[in-house]
Parts: structure tokens; C-alpha cells; sequence
């Protein structure tokens, strides 16, 4: 049967050799606008995986509509460096693009030289916490302007295409949507004045580079705004873009502003290719779906059931850079998935840093990170299965050295087992297997059900040791807390006890968060139940609402510290905050548990003590690292490393790159 995922398409006169369109993601890593070494190294193995066509941005055109951590193409010093980008992705296989945008009321004063964005009204952003100034229509038709000399910046440069950023809150969306379009002039008013912008940018791009040049444009299909852009505009507008001689259309979703969660690891995979399948019923030219599609079979699926004819796979090429590759050879099971958890992509632009990835240590340290092969091969014992452990064990048995990973239980995983029982976050317990078959692959020889002490050390006499024991939940000292009621997060997340109808966890961080959310969960409508019953009219929709979110446990969070999740990340915590809000956890913050009695968790709050009922009480106030064999290694003179939360309790992120250093550095 022909795999729809490669096979060739013709965009504008450009084929491109499969399905497989790595859209731009801003990846922090240009040089004050200039494109630096890493960027070049980073899609070059983009390229060498095997992505059929790839997009790199947004790159800038003008001084408002970026910062100098975007790639520059609004002036002509830029080209060199653009075109060594383009060769590195056409010289390893692939096509290129180059994403054109403004940021417009998104831009930040403070990396433009405190000059003042720019937008089509002076509406206030909330990403910024900054107004606009409002454009005159002289500034209007010089955007323009730049818009078509960046495009004609990027056709020297030796790209095989431009793309037009139409969506996501940016410039043009901004004229698009009367929610930020105020305007009483021909750009503001009527949806035929809210396009003009739009569409005079595609006009003047398209006249820059001339009829054969393909011209891609990136829109919303759902702004996810109240009182934004509807969906059937942007499907017009999508329309009139084709009539304007657009070659391809990237359906997205969302402003930056919205309160719909869009890439993180609750969004189901594909879920968003509606939209996508919306605009290609309209057109006839080619449509790319986005979103959470990270997996071939996803992906497959999209494209023979018509809701795409190309597929935006971005942050799951930087978790594996040969996903397409692997897809396309039969070793899907090879492939390392993306869990959406945004720790590296996401949060670390808000860190002002650049991308990196949870999954794939060497994501932006293509050259630096490369594991070489040592002239001097040791035996390496592994000593914990979790995420540092076996990111260890493959990063050291990548070196050649003869590994051996020893996991005290049935099975490798380690605290990604926790970290993926929560609703919506089982990526975790993809990366987990993900990790498991690189271990097989590395040739690691796997000791399961193995403890490891003093005696074993002695036996096996390795050169060297690494130790990822990993941690131990935190009991802390309050008066009840060995009652049989009282129970650990850990235990609760993978079910190993019962918890009554009033729960009160004890911690608000991430676990506790997570822990609450899966209790609070308990007795509503599952995804599929709750197709049943829309689909054959059981209840009204209202009803389904309230079935799908009020469970049947009344669930408490205390918490010491001011607010809840304040470990989580960015990307990550507001919707969590969301959905405690939505299925009706309670809380209690800047709260001290003072006291837990058979019937009643006792807390501390601003002077006043409260009596919670609570039938269980469930502990999830911390981690401390274990790590009983590090004084046995170093008495024998074995040369070691400490990764994961055996160094010290962190996130995953952590885990897996410290055990990928360890690996590298261990001999």
C-alpha cells in the first residue's frame, strides 16, 4: 500500500519529496538578527531526517516587528547569512522557506530599544502589558513595503519559498480581527477593510518575487477570541488568499492570548485538523494541518481522510529530527515522540533562552553535544531505570562503552510512570517506552529486579558507575500523618491504594496539582461516553458540561506557599490552573497543616485554624534524593557520576539531560 506520507507533492512548480512540513518555530538562537552556527547546525539535521520541507522563523521586516533573537531579513546584511541556512537545508535534502512576520502589538518595547510597538489600534496587549501606538496609513503602506523586500531578501538568499505569518495575534491577524481593529478608515470597519491589509501584503509579496516563486501563507482557523475574527471569515479569508495567487495554506490555531490550550500534552493528537479540513473543502490549493501531530500514524491518518494534504510537524522533529526518516524506512518504533510538555521549547523563550528539548538532549547542540566515540571503553554500571538512568545508559553505551543498567524494579520507567497517570498527561508514559526502546537499541545490557549494594559493587567491579537511584516522597513531621488514612502522592498516581469521597492533599506543586486533578476526575464522562451521549441526544450540552467535570470526590489542595503549581512551567501552569478551577478542586494557600486527625485535616491560615473534613489524606510535599551507594563508590575508588534526583529533586527536563551528560562524561 503507498505510504501517503511520502509521497511527493507540487507546490506552485516546487516538489517537495513528502507530506512531512516542519513549520517555523522562533528558536531564540540568532545572533542580534544574524543567523549563527547553531541555527545552521540545527536545521541541517532537520534536513538529514528526513522532513520534506522545512520553514525557519519568523525572520523580521522591519525594527518594530521583532527582537534580535529572531532571524533578520529587513536588511541586506542579513543575506549571507540566510543563504548559508538555506544551503544547509537544500544541501541535506530538503526544501526551504523562510516565515515573514509582524508581531505588532506582540513586540516587546524592551527588546526594540524602548521604542513603542505598533498595531492597527492602540488596544493593549495582554501578553505585553503594553499599548500600541496606532499606525497612520503612511506606515501602513511602508510595512507593506518591507513585507515585499524581505520576501525579495529571502528569493536571493536562495530559499524555495516565503511564508506570510497570517495568524496568532501577530500584525496582520491584528487587522484581521475587530477585537484589536478599531479602525474607521478603509483598513478598520467591515470584514472587506479588515482583509485590505492582509491581502495588499500577499499582493505586494507576490509582485516582489515574481508568479513562480511559491508563496505559502500560515492563518488561524480558530482565533480561540471572544469577539475576535469568526471561523467562517477566516475560512473566507483563506479563500480570498487562494484568489490572490497563495500556493499552500498553513492552518494554526490561536492568539498567544488564548485561553485554549493549543501544543501542550492535554491537546489530543491531531485534534485541531478539523480546521485544517474546514479551509481544503473552500480551496483548491494544498492545506497544511498543525497542532499536536506527533506521531506517523496520526499523521497518515489526517492526510487519506482528507483533512490535509500536508502535515506541520514541528516540536516533534526537534524531539527526533528523524522521525520522517524513520517513518519512512519502517522503524516507527525507533522514534522518540514528543510529550508537549513545552519545559524546553516554550518556557525557555520566556527564560529569554534558547530552544532546547526535554526529549532530545542535543536539540540546539547539534555540534557541541555530539557523542564521539572514546579510544578508551570502560564497564559502566547504571544504577536506577528512570529518565536519568537510561538517558545515561544510552548516552555512555553511544560512546562505546560496555553498559550495564541495574533497575531495583519490574520494569524501567522510574517516576515517568508517576508523571504520565495524571489526565492528559500520558506523553510521559510514551517517553518512558520511547527511552526503553533506545536502550534496547543501544545494545545496554538490562538487569531488572536488581539491588544493587556494597556486595554487588564488589562483584561486578565496574570501571566506573553512574548513579540515577533517583528520590523518596518526603513524609514531614505533623501530628497524625502516620495514620492509616494518610497516604503518599506516589501511591495515589499509580493506584497502588483507595482514596475516600473528601481527599485533602497535602502540597501544592506539581505533583500535588496533578494528583488532585486525577482524583477530582474520578466518576466523570470519559471522551468516548461523552461522544455517546452528544451524538444520540441523551442529555442537552449544558448537562454533558457539568457530567464531563464534576466528579464524585470533593478534593482540597493546602498549600504554604502564596499560589498553586508554582513549579510547573509556563506553558504548562495556566492551564492546569484552569482546569482546577474547572473541576472544582479547592484550595488552600499560604496554609500550614498543623494537625491531621481521623475526620479532619487542621490547617493554619492567617492567624485562624480550619478543620477540613477529610475521609484521606494524601502527601505530596516534595522529593529527597536517594543515594546509598555514592560513599561504597567512592571508598573503592570507582570513578562515578550522581544524575536525576539522586543529585537533587527536579523537573524531567533535568533528569534525562543530566543523565545525558553523565553518560558523555564518564569516561
Amino acid at each position: 500500500m503507498t505510504d501517503p506520507l511520502f509521497q511527493p507533492i507540487t507546490i506552485n512548480r516546487m516538489e517537495v519529496r513528502n507530506r512531512i512540513f516542519m513549520p517555523a518555530m522562533h528558536m531564540n538562537m540568532a545572533g542580534n538578527y544574524a543567523v549563527s552556527d547553531r541555527l545552521v547546525d540545527f536545521y541541517a539535521e532537520r534536513a538529514r531526517g528526513g522532513a520534506g520541507m522545512i520553514t525557519v522563523g519568523y525572520a523580521t521586516v522591519d525594527e518594530l516587528s521583532g527582537n534580535p533573537g529572531n532571524i533578520g531579513a529587513h536588511e541586506d546584511s542579513y543575506i549571507p547569512g540566510l543563504a548559508r541556512l538555506a544551503s544547509a537545508i537544500r544541501d541535506n535534502g530538503a526544501r526551504s522557506s523562510v516565515q515573514l512576520n509582524h508581531a505588532g502589538r506582540y513586540s516587546h518595547s524592551m527588546l526594540m530599544g524602548g521604542k513603542q510597538p505598533v498595531a492597527p489600534s492602540a488596544v493593549p496587549s495582554r501578553l505585553t502589558r503594553e499599548t500600541p501606538r496606532e499606525l497612520e496609513i503612511s506606515g501602513i503602506r511602508e510595512i507593506i513595503d518591507r513585507f515585499a523586500q524581505a520576501a525579495g531578501r529571502v528569493q536571493e538568499a536562495g530559499f524555495d519559498a516565503v511564508e506570510i505569518l497570517s495568524g496568532t495575534g501577530y500584525l496582520i491577524s491584528e487587522f484581521l480581527s475587530p477585537l484589536t481593529n478599531r479602525r474607521s478608515d478603509q483598513y478598520g470597519g467591515s470584514f472587506e477593510n479588515r482583509i485590505r491589509f492582509g491581502l495588499e501584503v500577499i499582493r505586494a509579496v507576490r509582485l516582489a518575487v515574481g508568479s513562480d516563486f511559491p508563496l505559502l501563507v500560515r492563518l488561524n482557523g480558530n482565533e480561540f477570541m471572544q469577539g475576535g475574527s469568526t471561523r467562517q471569515e477566516l475560512q473566507e479569508y483563506a479563500v480570498r488568499l487562494a484568489g490572490e495567487g497563495v500556493d499552500a495554506l498553513c492552518v494554526n490555531v490561536g492568539w498567544h492570548e488564548a485561553q485554549v490550550p493549543q501544543i501542550v500534552a492535554e491537546v489530543p493528537r491531531g485534534v485541531f485538523g478539523y480546521l485544517a479540513r474546514a479551509v481544503k473543502e473552500r480551496v483548491s490549493i494544498p492545506v497544511i494541518a498543525s497542532h499536536r501531530i506527533n506521531d506517523p500514524d496520526v499523521a497518515r491518518e489526517m492526510i487519506s481522510d482528507g483533512q490535509c494534504d500536508m502535515v506541520a510537524i514541528g516540536r516533534a522533529l526537534i524531539a527526533d529530527p528523524f522521525f520522517p526518516e524513520k517513518a519512512r524506512t519502517g522503524h516507527e518504533a525507533d522514534i522518540v515522540h514528543c510529550v508537549a510538555c513545552g519545559q524546553g521549547c516554550f518556557d525557555n523563550l520566556f527564560k529569554m533562552k534558547a530552544v532546547e528539548c526535554l526529549c532530545n538532549p542535543r536539540a540546539g547542540y547539534e555540534r557541541t553535544r555530539a557523542t564521539g566515540t572514546t579510544d578508551k571503553p570502560l564497564k559502566v554500571m547504571v544504577i536506577g531505570g528512570g529518565a536519568a538512568g537510561m538517558s545515561a545508559a544510552i548516552a555512555a553505551a553511544a560512546r562505546g562503552h560496555r553498559v550495564t543498567l541495574h533497575e531495583k524494579g519490574e520494569r524501567l520507567g522510574g517516576q515517568l510512570l508517576l508523571a504520565g497517570a495524571p489526565p492528559g498527561r500520558d506523553e510521559f508514559l510514551q517517553l518512558a517506552a520511547d527511552l526503553v526502546r533506545q536502550v534496547e537499541l543501544s545494545g545496554v545490557t538490562v538487569i531488572l529486579n536488581s539491588h544493587v549494594d556494597e556486595t554487588v559493587l564488589g562483584d561486578r567491579s565496574p570501571d566506573a558507575l553512574i548513579l540515577a537511584t533517583g528520590g523518596l516522597p518526603i513524609t514531614p513531621a505533623i501530628a497524625g500523618v502516620d495514620l492509616p488514612h494518610v497516604v503518599q502522592a506516589w501511591e495515589v498516581l499509580t493506584e497502588a491504594v483507595a482514596t475516600g469521597r473528601r481527599v485533602a492533599v497535602i502540597g501544592g506543586g506539581a505533583v500535588g496539582v496533578e494528583t488532585a486533578l486525577l482524583l477530582a476526575e474520578k466518576g466523570t464522562l470519559s471522551g468516548e461516553a461523552l461522544k455517546f451521549l452528544l451524538v444520540h441526544g441523551a442529555e442537552p450540552a449544558g448537562n454533558l458540561y457539568g457530567l464531563a467535570t464534576q466528579g464524585s470526590k470533593d478534593v482540597t489542595v493546602i498549600e504554604m506557599l502564596e499560589g498553586l503549581g508554582r513549579n510547573f512551567g509556563k506553558s504548562t501552569r495556566w492551564g492546569m490552573m484552569q482546569d482546577v478551577e474547572r473541576y472544582g478542586v479547592k484550595s488552600r494557600t499560604a496554609a500550614r497543616v498543623v494537625g491531621i486527625s481521623a475526620d479532619f485535616v487542621t490547617v493554619e491560615q492567617n492567624g485562624l485554624t480550619e478543620d477540613i473534613p477529610a475521609d484521606s489524606v494524601v502527601l505530596a510535599v516534595g522529593t529527597r534524593p536517594f543515594n546509598p551507594l555514592q560513599e561504597a563508590a567512592a571508598a573503592r575508588g570507582i570513578k562515578f557520576r550522581v544524575a536525576g534526583d539522586a543529585a537533587r529533586p527536579a523537573m524531567v527536563f533535568d533528569a534525562v539531560h543530566e543523565g545525558f551528560r553523565a553518560g558523555c562524561e564518564i569516561g
